[in-house]
Order: C-alpha cells, then sequence, then structure tokens
C-alpha cells in the first residue's frame, strides 16, 4: 500500500490537461493538450515555428490565458493561481532579458533576490556560474558585451540558484556553440537527476532524443505523436519527425479539398 509521501512523489509536476487556446482572430494555438512531467523527467516539445510550443510555455507561465483546459504547476492552477505557482517553477527564455548595464553578478543577485532568495553569498554565485560554464573572467564584466550564449548561461543560473522543482525551457540551446550545448545537456541531466521536472520547447531533434524521458510532436497546436526514450531507442527520431509532419499535412490537405467539394 503506497504511503500519503508516495503518492505525492508521483504526482506530476508540470501537467497540461485539454489546453486549448484560440485567438481572436481565430487561429486555434493549442488543440486539447495533454502532457505530464512527472519529479526527475526531461520531456522535450518538438515541433516548427507556430506548432504551438511557446504557447503553451507562456499558458504555463499566465502570460496568457487558456481558452480552454488548465495549466497545473505542482497541482496549482497557474492562471487561477499564478503567483503561488511561479513559485514552483523557474524559466529561461531563448532570448534572456538581463539588465545590460549589470555585471553577471550584479544581475544573478537582483533576480534571485526579485524571486525570494535572499540567503545566498557571493561563493553561491559562483558555484553556479561555473557549474553552466561561464568564464571566471566575465563574472565581473557587464552584460551588455556578452555573447547570447554567455546571456543564456546567466540566465540557466539564476534558474538553478531559484531551486524550484519544475523548469521550463523555451529553445535553451539556441545561441549555445557546439561545447556549450554538450555541457547543457550534461547540467539538465543533473537537474534531472536531483528530482527537477522539466519541460523544454526544442528545434534540436538531436538533443531531445539524447536528453529527454519523452518526446513529443506538436504540430498546429496539436500532439500529433508522442514517445518515450526506451521507444526511441533505434529510431530515427528526424525521419519520424518528418514522416508525422508529412502525414499531417497530407491529411489536412485532403481535409481541405474535401471542405471545397462539399461547399
Amino acid at each position: 500500500m503506497e504511503t500519503a509521501n508516495e503518492t505525492i512523489k508521483q504526482a506530476p509536476l508540470l501537467e497540461a490537461r485539454n489546453l486549448t487556446k484560440v485567438y481572436e482572430d481565430g487561429v486555434k494555438a493549442l488543440d486539447n493538450l495533454n502532457i505530464k512531467v512527472m519529479p526527475g523527467e526531461i520531456y522535450a516539445m518538438l515541433g516548427g515555428n507556430g506548432a504551438g510550443k511557446t504557447t503553451t510555455i507562456n499558458i504555463f507561465l499566465d502570460f496568457i490565458q487558456p481558452t480552454n483546459g488548465n495549466a497545473f504547476i505542482n497541482g496549482i492552477d497557474s492562471n487561477s493561481d499564478p503567483l503561488e505557482a511561479k513559485k514552483n517553477v523557474a524559466f529561461v527564455s531563448e532570448n534572456v532579458q538581463l539588465y545590460p548595464n549589470f555585471t553577471a553578478m550584479q544581475n544573478i543577485d537582483f533576480f534571485v533576490r526579485l524571486g525570494g532568495k535572499s540567503n545566498y553569498k557571493r561563493s553561491d554565485y559562483e558555484n553556479a556560474l561555473n557549474r553552466v560554464g561561464l568564464q571566471s573572467e566575465a563574472f565581473d564584466k557587464k552584460l551588455r558585451d556578452f555573447s547570447k550564449g554567455m546571456r543564456q548561461k546567466c540566465g540557466i543560473a539564476i534558474a538553478i540558484l531559484k531551486n524550484a522543482p519544475a523548469i521550463l525551457l523555451d529553445e535553451p540551446t539556441s545561441g549555445l556553440d557546439p561545447k556549450a550545448g554538450k555541457e547543457f545537456t550534461k547540467l539538465i541531466g543533473e537537474l534531472r537527476d536531483e528530482g527537477k521536472a522539466i519541460l523544454m520547447s526544442t528545434h534540436d531533434i538531436f538533443r531531445a532524443k539524447e536528453i529527454s524521458d519523452h518526446v513529443g510532436i506538436l504540430n498546429n497546436g496539436e500532439l500529433v505523436a508522442q514517445r518515450t526514450n526506451a521507444e526511441l531507442k533505434g529510431v530515427n527520431l528526424e525521419q519520424l519527425y518528418v514522416e508525422y509532419m508529412a502525414g499531417y499535412m497530407e491529411e489536412t490537405d485532403q481535409n481541405l479539398v474535401l471542405t471545397n467539394d462539399l461547399n
């Protein structure tokens, strides 16, 4: 018989339940999306531009409201109680927005304190920056001279220091060179091993297969395929992705032809 603690451990830290978003112009950005990310799991959402990946993350963060359905963070409805939900999640966007006239250390100190953490020392910040692979000589340099990849590393360090149980990543390897991308893959693997639930949107098929426990393929807001890491063993994910996209487009074209014939 499961104990109460064991039951809690099995609850998803991130969950989209029948999540749908239709914009005022009639564009359906999400179509009844259902996904779960458990503690100690990485879920990668694959899809082209406009597939619904960023819309999903934006609803989790309460940047936009869903038309139907719910997004839960650690069991909290992120749109009904956004302030409480956000205490349980860290976020790193594709284009990390930090202060260019602040140094890396000043940015981290500001945003970590803004997130409610005031007990860190400089050594803690240094450890986080070392962990994400930022060179030590850059710690006290202003971000206006940083590359996109270096700013990305600062954003990931802030997410680590927030120490939230769930992490949302929107195209996290964008702007990272191959070495930094490899370091990032290792890092999020470590965070998963610490029990974090990680939902990641990405175009990077190789890294999605390499690191993720679950991969979902989105197209036009619909989850057209979902596979576990075990199911992807020996599978060419790039070919699978192309086949699903091609099959979806063929079905869409057939539906358009049928609709035109009926009209």
